[in-house]
Formats: C-alpha cells, sequence, structure tokens
C-alpha cells in the first residue's frame, strides 16, 4: 500500500456484529492518557461498551482518571449539537453550513468595511489545542480577520510561562518541564497536579509519580493557601497566604546568597546577571517576608537548604503563582531559584522537552507591548490582549469599538473575570459566532453556532502536551468513528470561513487557502514528523510518519528528556541573563504593594467577615465544558465554598448553611463546606460552575448549577507586568443569609 493510500483510504472491513479494540489519546485535558475503547457494531448501528486505560500505551502505562468516561457521554449526548443554528424572531433554526458560512463571512466583512478591521474581535478557548486540526487552521483564520483584538483564555491561564520563556530563553515555548521521573526532591508552589493531572507538566498517573519520588528516599513539599490533593501525599505541606508566593520566592533566593548556596554547575557558562539578582532580593530575608506569608523564617530558610542538598530537585509552580497579581514575577523567581542550583537541564530536574513535532519551530518566538489596548492602554502579549479588557473593548463607543466576535471552544462568561459584567456586554454585539458543541452560557446570545463534530469523531495528535511531556513519546489517534454525513471538523468550519474571507484577496493569497483546504491535518501532521527531529526528513521509509504512528497505536517511546542547552537558547547572546530588567523592575511596585503603610491597614488585618478568595480544581472537571457528562457531576455537591473551622466558629457558620461571598464586582449564594484544610482567613469556590443562565441548553450541567467563582474576580485586578487575570487572593465578604 501507498503512503499517501495509508493516510487517506479508510478501513472497509465489514464490522457488522463484532467488536472492536479502538486505542485513543484522551483529549480532555493535558496528561495524554491512552484508551482503549471497545464497541459493538450491530446493522450499522455502533455503540461504545467501555473506556479503559490502555496498559501497553507507552506514556500512561494503563493510568486514566474518571474524565475518560465523559468521551462517550460527550459523543452521545442527544444535546450536542450537530447542525448549524441560526437565531430568528422566532428562536434558533437550523440552516445548511453553506448558508452559514456564506452569511457569517459576508457581515464579519459588512462590519470590517463600516468599523475598521479591528471591529471584529476573536477569543479562543482551552480546548483549541486539544484539537489537532483546529490548532492546525486556526492561525490562517486569524490572519483572514487580521484584527487586533485577539483574545482567549492564555491571559487567565499560563500567559506568565511562556512570557517567562520568552525573557529568559529567547522563544515562549521554551517552558522547561519537571523531569518526574527522576527527580529526588520536588518543591510544588501553588499547583495541584494530582488533580490536574500535570498542567504546563504533561504526565499521567501525576499521583504515582509523585509518590515515587519519596519512596526512592526523596522528598515532596508542597507549599499552598490549601490542603490539596497533591499535599495530601507529600512529605510536607506549608500553608501560605494567598498572593505572597513572590515574597516567599525572594526570600529563598536571599537564602541562597546570604547561605552560599549557589552552585549553577553546568549552567555557569550560560547565566549572566547573577550578581544583579543577588543585589535585588537582598532587601528580602526570610525575616522580613515570614508574617506575610505565614510561613516562619526558619521554615523558609530549611526549605532552602533541603533543596540543595538533593542530588536533583524541581521548584514547580503552576495556577496559584500563575493567575495573581505578581504571577510573572513569580515565574521569573521560580526558573531563577532553579538556575541558580544548578537544577535546570539535568536529570531529575526542569528540563526541555524533544518533541517530535516542535513548537519551537512553529510558532513565533514571543513579544510583548508591541501595541496596547484600546481603552485601558494593556500590553499585547504574543498578540493578544488581556481577556479581562474584553468587556471594555465591546461596551466602549469609539474607533476599534468591538461590534462583532467569533468564539471557539470558550466559555468566557463562565471563566473569565467579571464574568457578569461580560455576560451584559456580549449582548451589544451586532454579530456573535460562536464555534461549539453547546448551546452555552457564553453563546446563548450568539446569532450562528457551527458546532464541530465529537472527539471521537475526528483524528488526534497532540502538538501542545508534548511540547510539555515529561517523557518523550509520539502518537497518533485515527477518529474512531466516521463523521456524520453533514458534519464538520472544527478546522473544516475554520477553513470554511477563511476561504470566503480571502475570496477578494490576491491570487496567491487564494490559492494557498485553497490549497490548505485540499491537503487537510493529516497531510499536514505527516508532513511535520517528516521534517521532525525523529522524522529522516522527507524519507519514505524511516523516521517517524503518519503510517508508522498507525502501524505503533500504542504510541512510540522516544525517550526521557535530554540536555538541550545551550542549543535550545534562542537569546541574542545564546545567555541566561538573571539581570533581566523586565522582571527586577517589578520589585518597586511589590514592595509598594506589599510593605507600604496603606498595605498593612487595608490587607494585613482582614476584618472577621473578609476572606481572601482562592479557586480550586477537581479531578473530575476541567474548566466549565464538562459538566453534562452525568458520570462527572453526581455524586457530591462539589461546588462549595471551604472555610477554616475557627472562622466558621467566628461567625456562627455551619456546613452545608447558604452564605453570601461578595466582591467588588458581584455576589453569590453558595454553601459552606467546613474544613481544616483551607488556610484561615481564606475562602476557596471552584472554578467552571455557574450553569444557572436561562437560554443555555445543557440540562444536566444546570441540575448541578452551581455558581461561577467569576462572577467574584475583578476584572480590574491584574499582575500590571503582563495582564494576566488576577483570579487569586482576590478580597471577598462573607455573610449569612
Amino acid at each position: 500500500m501507498s503512503v499517501l493510500n495509508a493516510l487517506f483510504t479508510p478501513d472497509k472491513t465489514p464490522k457488522d456484529n463484532k467488536k472492536e479494540l479502538h486505542y485513543r489519546t484522551c483529549n480532555l485535558c493535558e496528561a495524554m492518557c491512552g484508551l482503549v475503547i471497545e464497541t459493538k457494531t450491530t446493522h450499522q448501528n455502533t455503540e461504545i461498551i467501555s473506556i479503559k486505560g490502555d496498559k501497553d500505551d507507552l506514556f500512561s502505562e494503563g493510568h486514566i482518571c474518571p474524565k475518560a468516561t465523559a468521551l462517550q457521554d460527550l459523543h452521545e449526548d442527544p444535546e450536542r449539537l450537530t447542525k448549524p443554528l441560526k437565531k430568528s424572531k422566532l428562536g434558533w433554526e437550523t440552516i445548511s453550513w453553506e448558508q452559514a458560512f456564506d452569511e457569517v463571512a459576508t457581515k464579519i466583512k459588512s462590519i470590517q468595511k463600516e468599523h475598521g478591521k479591528d471591529a471584529f474581535g476573536t477569543y479562543l478557548g482551552n480546548p483549541t489545542v486539544h484539537n489537532t486540526g483546529a490548532l492546525l487552521y486556526v492561525k490562517p483564520l486569524l490572519q483572514a480577520i487580521k484584527s487586533r483584538n485577539q483574545f482567549s483564555a492564555t491571559s487567565v491561564d499560563q500567559l506568565p510561562h511562556h512570557l517567562v520563556g520568552t525573557q529568559l530563553f529567547g522563544h515562549q515555548f521554551t517552558v522547561p518541564v519537571p523531569d518526574l521521573n527522576r527527580a529526588q526532591h520536588m518543591l510544588i508552589i501553588g499547583g495541584n497536579p494530582v488533580a490536574s493531572n500535570g498542567s504546563i507538566m504533561t504526565a499521567a498517573n501525576t499521583k504515582d509519580k509523585i509518590k515515587a519520588i519519596s519512596k526512592r528516599g526523596g522528598k515532596v513539599v508542597a507549599i499552598d493557601p490549601r490542603r490539596t490533593e497533591t499535599a495530601d501525599i507529600a512529605s510536607q505541606h506549608h500553608f501560605i497566604k494567598p498572593g505572597t508566593d513572590a515574597l516567599l520566592l525572594l526570600a529563598m533566593l536571599n537564602t541562597l546568597f546570604s547561605k552560599e548556596l549557589i552552585d549553577l554547575q553546568h549552567l555557569s557558562s550560560l547565566t549572566e546577571g547573577v550578581e544583579a539578582l543577588q543585589q535585588a532580593t537582598s532587601a528580602y530575608p526570610a525575616s522580613r517576608v515570614a508574617a506575610l506569608t505565614g510561613i516562619a523564617a526558619k521554615d523558609i530558610e530549611t526549605l532552602v537548604i533541603e533543596f540543595c542538598q538533593a542530588d536533583s530537585a524541581i521548584c514547580y509552580g503552576r495556577m496559584g503563582t500563575s493567575v495573581q497579581a505578581f504571577g510573572g514575577l513569580c515565574q521569573f523567581l521560580i526558573l531563577a531559584f532553579n538556575i541558580l542550583t544548578g537544577n535546570l537541564d539535568k536529570p531529575g530536574s526542569m528540563m526541555f522537552s524533544s518533541p517530535a513535532i516542535d513548537m519551537l519551530n512553529l510558532a513565533g518566538r514571543g513579544h510583548i507591548d508591541r501595541y496596547r489596548s484600546r481603552v485601558r492602554k494593556l500590553p499585547e502579549t504574543n498578540g493578544e490582549f488581556p481577556v479581562a479588557t474584553l468587556a471594555d473593548e465591546i461596551t466602549t463607543p469609539g474607533q476599534g469599538q468591538i461590534k462583532g466576535m467569533l468564539i471557539s471552544s470558550g466559555n468566557p462568561v463562565l471563566t473569565t473575570p467579571n464574568g457578569e459584567q461580560l455576560d451584559e456586554a456580549i449582548k451589544q454585539l451586532e454579530l456573535l459566532v460562536s464555534v461549539d458543541m453547546y448551546i452555552t452560557e457564553t453563546n446563548r446570545h450568539a446569532d450562528y453556532i457551527l458546532p464541530p463534530v465529537s472527539q471521537l469523531e475526528r483524528e488526534h495528535y497532540d502538538i501542545i502536551f508534548h511540547q510539555f511531556a515529561i517523557h518523550n513519546t509520539a502518537k497518533y489517534s485515527p477518529p474512531m468513528f466516521d463523521k456524520p454525513k453533514d458534519g464538520k471538523h472544527d478546522w473544516e468550519i475554520f477553513h470554511a470561513i477563511t476561504e470566503r474571507l480571502n475570496n477578494t484577496k490576491k491570487l496567491s493569497t487564494r490559492i494557498q487557502t485553497k490549497a490548505a483546504g485540499l491537503v487537510g491535518p493529516t497531510a499536514q501532521l505527516d508532513l511535520l514528523l517528516r521534517t521532525g527531529r525523529y522524522g529522516g526528513k522527507l524519507k519514505l521509509q524511516n523516521g517517524l510518519s503518519i503510517q508508522k504512528l498507525k502501524q505503533n497505536p500504542h504510541g512510540i517511546d522516544l525517550g526521557p528528556l535530554k540536555s538541550r542547552l545551550p542549543g535550545i537558547l534562542k537569546t541574542p547572546d545564546q545567555q541566561i541573563n538573571l539581570n533581566n530588567e523586565f522582571y527586577l523592575n517589578d520589585l518597586i511596585r511589590l514592595e509598594k504593594h506589599f510593605f507600604s503603610d496603606s498595605h498593612k491597614d487595608a490587607k494585613n488585618d482582614l476584618k472577621n467577615a473578609e476572606f481572601l478568595l482562592i479557586g480550586r480544581r477537581h479531578v473530575r472537571s476541567n474548566n466549565s465544558w464538562m459538566h453534562n457528562s452525568h458520570r462527572l457531576v453526581k455524586g457530591k455537591t462539589r461546588c462549595t465554598a471551604l472555610m477554616h473551622p475557627n472562622d466558621a466558629q467566628r461567625l456562627s457558620i455551619q456546613t452545608n448553611e447558604t452564605i453570601t461571598v461578595s466582591s467588588r464586582v458581584g455576589s453569590v449564594e453558595i454553601p459552606v463546606e467546613v474544613c481544616d484544610s483551607i488556610m484561615e482567613g481564606v475562602i476557596s469556590i471552584p472554578h467552571g460552575w455557574g450553569h444557572n443562565k436561562s437560554g443555555a441548553r445543557r440540562s444536566t450541567a444546570e441540575k448541578h448549577a452551581g455558581v461561577s467563582c467569576n462572577t467574584l474576580t475583578d476584572d480590574h485586578q491584574l499582575d500590571e507586568l503582563c495582564g494576566t487575570a488576577v483570579l487569586n487572593g482576590v478580597p471577598v465578604t462573607v455573610a449569612t443569609l
């Protein structure tokens, strides 16, 4: 069989009355767990019998989490949309794909002709990066729209990681990940990988991998305002006041210098600016920050000494350190700590992956502040504005006001700051186009909803998450089911709109667009694999290819993480410069924030009813898009407000009592869960709930509606360095009903 036939010829083997096993990668979170899905076909009707972990999968080795079963629920959900919808005076009506594409493209052009290119904006939700075709075809769509008003979930998630990659190593995707399999010590700050399955650390069965560190004689230390599922299996846990992580990290660096523990090892010839960093951190001994962080000075120093005594160690920070007022500074300080202890780019430390398809070759190096948002003058980063200013750009009149939007795989009314304000703003749009499988809390306001096929009806290769994987592998999953005759993939939807937007542009653009549609994502993937580091270039018999991955349905092992310095550096001088003014100048803001008299008065002495809000995640949930799976939402109510017993006693509140939690921008009513796993003065509400808005159509989610914590998060609380939203450490008050 020729290569082209292997790529594009479907299997015509009769399947009636047969059971089949399908090997896939779960694409509902970052963990890349291998699945065995058993189906039975009878008289052309195929049903899923079971979804289990694939014990032969070379990356996950049989592990799955409860989310995997949602693949069946999402695929079979009768509320999942399968045909384009258009809103009329009578409600939603089904239209043809051709009509939908023609009308959408025509209206986008009309808005941009009348109001300018920036009058049409875009928002991409995080499922985009879990979708191979969408990821490959979204860039041409954005280029065709040609608007500066681009937004995504990045600025409520991992933006500081990309930013520090750009600043320290020269590329937004030079983001090191923990080498969990070989580490002897791990310090986790503001991360809960047992619940998230990783996060900027793709690692199936994270729980056992973290436990293994202790089993081989190492130590795991968790620092978090909540005793999380990860903290429960750690050797040690310290509570920390939300938003003070930068102070802790500065004190840790100060301890390195004061106790002469700096040991750059193999990084000495690549690292500059150590003396400048020493001077910058000299004002932050552990004794100065202890009371503010809630961690004793002696404990801070012990954390550092034990870290340095380990043969290999990892300092890892995630959401708690990213989505806060000093998220960018935190990620810089975390990497600086790893570098100064020699724990970068060696086995058991923070390392860089070597994926088959490397984003360093596909994406731009990254940039910040080339231009600013129209209303609040916030900096763009990598071509996107902070989503916290999206509502402003819709509601504020003037040249460049957003009049229309395309929202793909996102539900920003529930997942971005001050969601109620955004909900009201979206109503003002002249045109809202949504690419989504459901009618959600956001796209209930849409004029058109263009639903893609289900996760099991499309091929899958993890372009992004192999970039963050703790072990190098490659795996391809063909579509498990043929797409319906009138169904469309995400990439086909993107391409159809792109083609119509480009139909009046120059001939070369039209030819390129046409070719992209004819080629499709499979051939693009094949080319990327063949021209990648394991591909043998374009040779047909050697190296990685789609054909070879199809012949290895459990994946191909490409080996453990390897040293990639200095080759991976894309800085002009091929050096890592710790004297980085971008971050060190932020210490002026930090000093004012934590040590001014106004801070001491307003934030150090919280009144009885005042708390700091943090979020939390559950292993059976991922943002807002899985709550229509009955298997994932059944059981005990998970949308509760965690409160420490001392706080509950002071306010005369008991478990299951409903309280009102209020912030500057909104309030919610939510049941309390009194427990000692939360720090005093802190309240925790999970992210992604709030399915109680009329017009959305997800009945299972509505029965377990909960409340949206982003009714409380403040769109005007940002990390001023990069525009990341502050989702942790939000001041709130509590009252009983």
